[in-house]
């Protein structure tokens, strides 16, 4: 049987757990060309909250009743398809499943090997990873001698990001929830400082930790934190919007006061989606794969059991309780 999670509800501000819906059914079979997968591992990502949404946005709403859309890696459990055998590892985007039937085309193989388990197509290696790589040096342009600030810093995007600009020869600044984040973004990840914006002195400790300014911002949270950083930005200053996760769950959209710096420090302001960069995706995997196996991107992750539970991992992700990339084991 295959066990699927399934949008019950639409929800109106916070995600809850009623949302949600486990269903169970038969194993699909796999037509011509096609491959049955039993996924190993779920991806959980902010821009889900998005999706369940029928406010407008880049791709269409998941409708209610159908299975969760997500990323998955997973084993092949039969083929019809030339390509793919029993026992090929492949990345799929066959949601919130234990099972499910992709076209060949639609999948890649992926491969474990010392250092780079499965899970890693799902965050380092894969969107989340390529996120950072091409949000960074496409939009952000980062320069050695620059002050790079990210927020959710110590998030699966914000980690690498940050990582990446330390190894551009950038003065790096994290902001994060909690002093063990904050520890962990300078200690372990190499970050210059690291600002926790629960200690209730953002504009304050935000200043302490850039003296010069912010040359690149990389924007995972939007709000309060977009605000405190637009208010230290240099001129022709760089930021990335990439995420605005404070807004995703609220009735009303936070109104940021400081736009006006855009105007006066002519701030290059632009969105990101990873998808545009799809046909350089090879370039940006092989690089990131270089920099994991010669150690020089750490990465954590945050991990829920069971396709039952994957509700209450999205829940927690969306509360900020996850530490590094939010997964999902499937067996």
């Amino acid at each position: 049987m295959n066990k699927a999670i399934v949008l019950a509800s639409r929800p109106q501000g916070w995600v809850k757990a009623e949302d949600f819906r486990l269903e169970s059914m038969p194993l699909p079979a796999a037509k011509d060309g096609e491959v049955l997968v039993k996924n190993h591992w779920l991806s959980l990502d902010p821009y889900m909250r998005g999706r369940i949404s029928d406010a407008k946005s880049y791709v269409p709403p998941v409708a209610i009743g159908a299975v969760m859309v997500g990323q998955t890696v997973g084993e092949v459990v039969e083929s019809n398809h030339p390509g793919f055998k029993a026992g090929d590892h492949v990345l799929t985007s066959l949601g919130w499943q234990t099972h499910g039937v992709a076209k060949g085309g639609e999948i890649s193989k992926v491969e474990a090997k010392a250092g780079v388990p499965l899970s890693y197509y799902l965050g380092v290696l894969g969107m989340p990873g390529l996120t950072a790589y091409f949000g960074l040096y496409e939009i952000g342009h980062p320069r050695a001698g620059n002050t790079l600030v990210v927020s959710a810093a110590t998030g699966a995007v914000g980690s690498v990001v940050g990582q990446l600009g330390k190894a551009s020869g950038c003065r790096v600044v994290g902001i994060a929830g909690g002093k063990a984040k904050c520890d962990y973004a300078v200690k372990e990840l190499g970050f210059d400082a690291c600002v926790d914006y629960k200690a209730g002195k953002l504009n304050e400790d935000l200043a302490a930790a850039c003296p010069d300014g912010v040359d690149v911002y990389f924007e995972n949270v939007g709000g309060a934190i977009m605000e405190a950083v637009m208010m230290r930005m240099n001129f022709a200053s760089r930021m990335i919007v990439c995420g605005l996760i404070s807004d995703y769950n609220a009735t009303e959209p936070y109104g940021v006061k400081t736009v006006r710096a855009i105007l006066v420090n002519r701030i290059r302001v632009q969105g990101m989606i990873v998808f545009d960069w799809l046909a350089r995706y090879p370039e940006g995997i092989k690089a990131l794969a270089g920099l994991v196996a010669a150690g020089k991107i750490k990465y954590r992750e945050s991990v829920v059991q069971g396709i039952e539970n994957a509700p209450q991992g999205f829940i927690d992700l969306l509360q900020g309780k996850n530490f590094g990339k939010q997964l999902v084991k499937l067996i």
